[in-house]
């Protein structure tokens, strides 16, 4: 009986039979030990990776949140737009006042009533020009001695003034706009490499809960195993065989696997709770995965990983704001210059007791106005200009080194990787043959101790020694298929791996939802 009880366990630990495995562990647990979980309510969520990945990419909250930064970008270009639009200026004013008049008959009273009715358009140009056409009426009834004492006056006009050296030409007039732009594609591609980060997370968080589950198992079944052992060694000590001390071995034994079993059941549940706020799923039902790590060997060449990793959205957004700094470094030399304007302006003019006649005299052309000018400026010194552009080209040159520091970093990143790649395939094939070794081991440990070679806790440490052999076999192929993501994420394709793409739009119909 002690043989069949010794050769079942055996078969049934090394066979890596889990699912018997869990039952058996099941039914061997005693009352003292809590069930590996309450059954779930709701049935359990099988979960392939690109599923989690489709999961992440839509419902991750942290994802979503980053969604808004370009599209409140979006809002500043528009924003910034808006220096075009014309600008209407209405403005009405009535004056009534009454001041006293000193005659040759003594002193007397001035009665002024005005009436003003003025508009205006302003249009700013490309070229940071600005073009205005004013409309201007005025009512005045006044009692002094003048030809006219109730009479209307109008003049229309068109004034454009040009600035020739300071603020001239497109760029600098659409400054705001074009750093807008720069900062939306900037934050684009911000976004990209958090998702990319994301990716990459879930494919570790969903293989690390693969890895505990299998973990589990590898203590449940060496559970089974020390119950086994403790039976038979009971048994062997009541007919005499063996001393009382193996009992205590063998129950120390069993015991410390109970409670390696409630910690990696602990970790599972903590691990589905991971998953669950990453790719935000409702409920409270199990999670089981269904893909396995890749164990497949990875070609890869190191110079032509460093020369993808360096369009690698994190260094692209860099090149953004540098793009950033060298039009602000532009536009602020452009302002030391002379602040020298063009102005021209015409009008016509026209004046009588009634309105009507008054617009008729202004649209004759009778009493035209013109002229041409320049107004020029210049702060002696100069010295907030000057130093704008300083710290500006200071800023530009700071930020170059810090591209160059960062693909430098990138490039030593892809070198890592590949070593980690290449070293983690190498692993897989040392923790196969260790786990081999580990099982002719406890087979022989167990043969010795048929025949009082081998003590109990002798068996009991070279079946901890192949646990160990198994754990490591799964934490290696975990870690193998953990450097492939690594490596996927310092060279940027990681996003084109797993068939995720980016639409800007989405940004944009963020923009356009608010109302």
């Amino acid at each position: 009986m002690r043989k069949i009880l010794t050769c079942f366990a055996t078969f049934l630990y090394l066979a890596g039979g889990a699912h018997a495995a869990d039952q058996s562990a099941a039914t061997a647990l005693p009352a003292a030990v809590p069930p590996a979980s309450i059954p779930p309510a709701e049935p359990p969520l099988t979960l392939s990776l690109n599923e989690a990945i489709r999961r992440g990419a839509e419902k991750n909250l942290d994802i979503r949140a980053e969604l808004y930064t370009p599209a409140q970008f979006e809002a500043d270009v528009n924003r910034n737009r808006a220096i075009y639009d014309p600008l209407f200026n209405l403005q009405t004013i009535y004056t009534d006042s009454k001041a006293p008049l000193l005659t040759n008959l003594g002193t007397d009273t001035n009665l002024d009533r005005t009436f003003l009715f003025d508009a205006s358009l302003s249009q700013l140009l490309w070229t940071g020009g600005t073009a205005t056409l004013a409309f201007d009426n005025s009512f005045t009834n006044t009692n002094t001695l003048s030809p006219l004492r109730d009479f209307w006056q109008s003049q229309l006009g068109l004034t454009f003034s040009q600035p020739l050296l300071k603020n001239f030409g497109r760029e600098a007039t659409e400054v705001n706009i074009n750093i807008s732009r720069l900062s939306k594609f900037a934050s684009l591609e911000h976004f990209k490499f958090r998702l990319m980060s994301l990716v990459a997370q879930v494919r570790i968080e969903y293989f690390k809960l693969y890895s505990l589950r299998k973990q589990l198992e590898v203590k449940r079944v060496s559970l089974v195993l020390a119950r086994k052992i403790l039976s038979d060694t009971k048994a062997r000590v009541a007919v005499g065989v063996l001393p009382a001390m193996e009992i205590l071995n063998a129950e120390f034994g069993a015991t410390s696997r109970e409670k390696d079993v409630i910690d990696a059941e602990r970790a599972v549940e903590d691990q589905i709770d991971v998953l669950r706020v990453l790719l935000q799923i409702e409920g409270s039902g199990d999670i089981v995965t269904s893909d396995i790590p890749s164990r497949e060997p990875v070609r890869l060449n190191e110079q032509e990983s460093i020369k993808l990793a360096m369009s690698r959205p994190d260094i692209k957004e860099q090149r953004r704001n540098q793009d950033i700094n060298e039009l602000q470094t532009r536009v602020l030399n452009d302002r030391i210059k002379p602040d020298l304007s063009l102005v021209l302006s015409g009008s016509m003019a026209g004046l009588d007791h009634t309105y009507p006649r008054t617009l008729d005299r202004m649209t004759s052309f009778d009493f035209p106005v013109w002229s041409v000018g320049f107004n020029f400026s210049y702060p002696l010194g100069n010295r907030a200009a000057e130093n704008d552009y300083r710290k500006s080209r200071l800023k530009t040159e700071q930020t170059a080194l810090q591209i160059r520091s960062l693909e430098e970093n990138t490039a030593k990143d892809v070198k890592a990787a590949i070593r980690a790649v290449n070293s983690g395939f190498t692993q897989i094939d040392v923790t196969d043959r260790e786990r081999a070794y580990a099982e002719e081991r406890l087979k022989a440990f167990i043969r010795k101790n048929e025949v009082g070679l081998a003590t109990t806790k002798d068996v009991l440490d070279v079946e901890n020694d192949l646990a160990a052999a198994k754990s490591n076999q799964i934490i290696a192929q975990v870690n193998y298929d953990n450097a492939i993501t690594q490596y996927l994420l310092v060279t940027g394709e990681i996003l084109q791996r797993e068939n995720v793409r980016v639409v800007e739009g989405d940004a944009d119909k963020l923009y356009s939802n608010i109302h």
